[in-house]
């Protein structure tokens, strides 16, 4: 999850001067449900009144698993990524160059230099499952574990849904992960389906194939006469994080692999690891991620049967 707007944020608001690097220009397409929880409202203190973009709060979540269908009463909220994240950076305030970073070093005598063109004291690698900080600085320190990679296809598109609750389908058809419904304000809608990607491979098996499966079944139900031409990601659940700053330079979000191990949600652990980095830099607070994930279900035993169920225990943290 990219939400480096964050702790440009919460920098800029604490008096740091700050430049944020983004190969993209922004807003752009941003693949992800865009599902966000009220943890998430209140960490980006949020005045949802104020928002001047798509926001949608639904009532319900509909599990659905082998046959079996439960209604949860809950408060949840749905945006769109393209509109959130270019409203998060605009409000940060901090300067932003559209540049690819390819080469990220440290000084002998301090900080640190990208592409022979950028110097700074602090560094904050916030480029996802890819980050180039990651990769210089971090991933000697964290390899990740690839039994707790995931693989995702997905689909945003404009569509008259009729059905304004998010619904969940767990490890339908032997998928080992879930898949999603989540309806977007102004008639906008996410469909898309994830799986633990190492134990898609070893047992021959293909998102593809579920994708399929899954777009078939919902054109009999919630979405009829849907046209599809989706588009996939990785990254990669919680693992043993034991490393989140090297220097002055530190990783957050999916960038240091902080993903949910029961619902592998993203951007909550995003915006929170995004703080603790600005207050490290601030004011000197340690850095800490062990606390950062959290569950998406609260810890209790939901939690702890999909954590087993998407994992089986792999690096757990």
């Amino acid at each position: 999850m990219k939400l480096w707007s964050t702790a440009a944020w919460k920098l800029r608001q604490g008096g740091a001067d700050v430049l944020v690097l983004d190969k993209e220009q922004f807003p752009r397409l941003k693949l992800c449900a865009g599902w966000i929880t009220p943890e998430v409202v209140r960490d980006l203190e949020m005045d949802v009144s104020a928002y001047p973009h798509r926001f949608l709060t639904f009532q319900r979540l509909h599990g659905h698993f082998k046959g079996l269908h439960l209604r949860v009463n809950c408060v949840q909220h749905s945006i769109r990524r393209f509109e959130f994240d270019a409203w998060l950076l605009e409000r940060s305030g901090a300067p932003t160059v559209q540049h690819t970073v390819r080469d990220v070093r440290a000084e002998p005598g301090g900080g640190y230099v990208v592409d022979g063109q950028f110097r700074c004291r602090y560094l904050i690698g916030a480029g996802g499952t890819r980050c180039p900080v990651y990769r210089a600085l971090f991933r000697d320190a964290n390899p990740r574990a690839s039994e707790l990679q995931t693989v995702t296809l997905e689909q945003e598109f404009a569509y008259d849904w009729r059905d304004p609750d998010c619904h969940l389908w767990f490890f339908d058809k032997g998928l080992p992960g879930y898949s999603w419904y989540v309806p977007k304000a102004d008639g906008w809608l996410n469909v898309g389906i994830g799986g633990m990607a190492r134990r898609l491979k070893d047992s021959g098996d293909d998102i593809k194939r579920h994708w399929e499966l899954f777009t078939s079944s919902l054109g009999r139900k919630l979405v009829p006469a849907a046209q599809y031409d989706p588009a996939g990601y990785s990254y990669y659940l919680r693992g043993n994080v034991s490393v989140g700053r090297v220097g002055d330079a530190f990783i957050t979000g999916d960038a240091a692999g902080l993903a949910t191990r029961d619902l592998c949600e993203g951007i909550g652990p995003a915006v929170r690891s995004g703080r603790r980095a600005a207050q490290a830099i601030l004011g000197g607070a340690a850095y800490r991620l062990d606390d950062v994930t959290g569950a998406s279900l609260g810890g209790g035993l939901a939690t702890r049967l999909l954590d087993w169920a998407f994992t089986r225990g792999a690096a757990a943290a």
